[in-house]
Order: structure tokens, then sequence, then C-alpha cells
């Protein structure tokens, strides 16, 4: 299989701020909005540079997604961040009305999302927030997987005409897809090729599914591993193709088993092609408190885990 290098680890939420920079100078229609995050969202950049396009909400999550709206239709291409939980579930009905129904052309960065949050503990840690974004009609879902990918997902959705919700995350992680890879909204990637079972994974599971592979390999199993860093729009096409090659999938995600990219792979696969699936994801838990790391193995999201799951989906072919 192909060997991926961990160029050094780095947490994607400083992907996400040095995504804006480049967005803000590339396009002074770029505006940042946050509610008094600026410095977890790594907007201080952004706010340096271009003071007079940067606008601290406070603690006002809601009148952030209306101000963002109400920019968006005057032209501008705001960003507004937070937490994943806030920016999500707490402003939910704002964001329905005001962005989505609209179809306005407002980027959602939604920071410290999933159990990697870490310490913080439930109340901090959303598992639910890709299932609520995928329920709005118009919006799409970016999941990506290291810092490299989350600075260019962030410069396509500044691009995009359109809602944009862009979750991404606290931890260092590894940091492993090339820096100068532009991001395709709705092109998955195949990041190694296999035949006898398929990884499908986003975000911080990438790796992890990565490292499942080479485990399976050692065991005379070849595992194709996609990283699907678009969840909506999804590329069915891909999904279709690896698993009429393989005969067996597996989806790997960093949320709940609600609404996520398990049930909109699995939605693709029954509709066009029935196949064996094993769904690896956080059930349906909230979240509590831990490291990263003990987190991810305690919700079986680690490499260990996703290969045997691997091998439950190649036993059911």
């Amino acid at each position: 299989m192909k060997k991926y290098i961990d160029t050094g680890k780095k947490d994607t939420r400083s992907g996400f701020g040095v995504g804006l920079l480049k967005a803000g100078q590339a396009d002074k229609r770029v505006v940042a909005l946050t509610a008094d995050l600026k410095g977890s969202l790594k907007m201080d950049a952004f706010a340096a540079e271009f003071p007079e396009r940067f606008i601290q909400c406070g603690i006002a999550e809601a009148n952030m997604v209306g101000a963002a709206a109400g920019l968006a239709i005057t032209g501008k291409i705001p960003f507004i961040g937070s937490f994943a939980e806030f920016v999500t579930g707490r402003v939910y009905d704002q964001i329905r009305q005001e962005v989505a129904y609209g179809n306005t052309n407002v980027k959602i960065a939604s920071s410290h999302a999933g159990i990697t949050l870490g310490e913080d503990g439930a109340t901090h840690q959303t598992m639910e927030d890709i299932a609520l974004m995928r329920a709005l009609p118009g919006m799409v879902v970016l999941n990506p997987c290291d810092f490299n990918q989350t600075m260019q997902a962030t410069i396509a959705a500044a691009k995009y005409e359109g809602p944009v919700y862009l979750r991404f995350g606290r931890p260092s992680v590894p940091n492993f897809t090339p820096e100068d890879e532009p991001f395709e909204i709705g092109k998955a990637i195949v990041l190694n090729e296999g035949s006898d079972v398929t990884l499908i994974a986003t975000g911080h599971t990438v790796w992890e599914s990565l490292l499942a592979a080479e485990a399976l390999e050692a065991e005379g199993i070849k595992a194709e591993v996609i990283n699907m860093a678009t969840i909506k729009p999804l590329d069915e096409k891909a999904v279709i193709a690896s698993a009429r090659k393989t005969g067996a999938v597996v989806v790997v995600e960093e949320h709940n088993m609600a609404g996520g990219l398990g049930e909109a792979v699995a939605g693709v696969l029954a509709r066009e092609l029935p196949t064996p699936m094993v769904f690896v994801n956080g059930e349906d838990k909230f979240g509590q408190s831990g490291t990263p790391s003990a987190l991810m193995a305690a919700y079986g999201l680690d490499a260990l885990h996703i290969a045997e799951a691997a091998k439950k989906a190649v036993a059911k072919k």
C-alpha cells in the first residue's frame, strides 16, 4: 500500500486560520465574525491584517448568524466561527431561517467538534452536528482530515457560492496530505487502492483508517481507503465504484450513528448496490471527559477497532 508520511502533528483549526487569511488576501469580500472565540478559532492573523473586515460579536451566536446573513446579502463572503456545539445546536433556527432557507453565502466555521475536543466533556463535544447540517437543504458539509486539507477546504469554501458548514477540531493530529493539493467540493479521494474491503473515513478518522489498512495488509487483507472530506454533496460515484470492487464497506466517523456519513453512504448503497457494511462511530452516546486519544480508543474510533470492523465486513461477504 502507499505509505503516507506524518510531516508533523498540527491542529486542523490552525489550518482553518491559515486558509481564512489566504482567502481574505485573495478576495476583499471575505469577512470574519466570531462569538468571543477569536483565539480558539485561530482568526488572529486575519483580524490583525484586516481589522476592518473582522467583527467580534461577543457571546451572541444568534446575532452573529443574522449579521453574517445580512453581510452576505450585501455581497460579502462571511465566515462565522465558534465551537461546533454553539454554532450548530445553539443557533439551529437562525441557520435554518436566515442562511439555509435564503441560500445565503455564509460559511459556518465549526471548531472543537467531536469527542477529540477532549477534557471539556460532553456539554462541549458535539457528536450530532453533521446530522443537523446535512438535514438542511442546500447546505454543503465539509470535514477535512488534517491541517493542509482544512486550509485548502477553507479556500474552496470561500470560492463556493452558497452556505457551507466546515468542521474541524482542536487536537494536534498527523498532517499528511499535500500542502498544495486543491480541495474539490464533492470529490472523494482514494488514498489507498484495495480489493477486499473499503474504508470510507472522514476528519480525524482518516489517519486512523490508514493505520488500520496497514495492519490489515500484514494479515493479507487489502483495504481501500477513501478520504470523504465532503459529506454533502456525497461523491456517490466513488462510493459505488469502490463497493463494487471490494464487496464490503466500513464507514468511519467521529460522529454519532444517526444522520452522519454512515447513513449517507448506506442510503446510496441501499438504492444502487446493496453491500455488506459495518459502521464505526460514536453510536448513540454523548461524549465524556478524557484525552482525545483515550476517547478515540474508548469509542472504538482508533486503528485497532477499525481493523476489527474491516474483518467483520469481509466476513459478511
